[in-house]
């Protein structure tokens, strides 16, 4: 996956509306489902705890379906974009102590790695704006470029791919 720049002001704008219809969605959902089946089939004991919770499951589902069938649509570029950056990270952060003992052995693949996450991070952060963890991140960064310095290695995170975790 390679990092590009996204427009935040239309990431942000695109995220919010994607919540508010999935919140929106699952609250009318479940309570439309729910009051549907209740009227259907009552229950003499007053307790309606497996339709309401039925509601909710089919909603959720419903909701799931149609944000995996529309993932391409225009509209969901960049939530979908991040969402998939988010995941990229999410399988190096899991491998990170292995990764960081790897690159201060040499590994060029770890650093590679490292180098993407550090990057995806900062750009992640940045839609996001979450700066504090941001210095953090400097002094990573700080302690790789040391390291690409001793070994002399330069890196360009386009070259990355998932496949170079299966390493480690």
């Amino acid at each position: 996956m390679q990092l590009i720049n996204v427009n935040k002001v239309r990431y942000r704008r695109h995220l919010n509306w994607v919540i508010g219809i999935c919140i929106s969605g699952l609250a009318a959902g479940s309570l439309g489902i729910s009051q549907l089946l209740i009227a259907l089939f009552p229950d003499q004991s007053g307790s309606h705890f497996h339709w309401n919770l039925l509601g909710v499951i089919v909603s959720s589902v419903t909701i799931g379906w149609l944000l995996n069938k529309y993932r391409h649509h225009d509209f969901m570029t960049e939530v979908t974009y991040v969402w998939e950056l988010k995941k990229t990270l999410n399988k190096i952060n899991r491998k990170l102590p292995k990764l960081k003992a790897a690159a201060a052995n040499g590994n060029l693949n770890a650093m590679l790695a490292l180098q993407y996450c550090y990057s995806g991070s900062r750009l992640l952060w940045e839609l996001d704006d979450n700066t504090i963890v941001m210095e953090e991140l400097t002094i990573e960064q700080a302690k790789l470029d040391a390291l690409m310095t001793q070994y002399k290695i330069i890196l360009h995170v386009e070259d990355y791919n998932d496949s170079l975790l299966k390493e480690f």
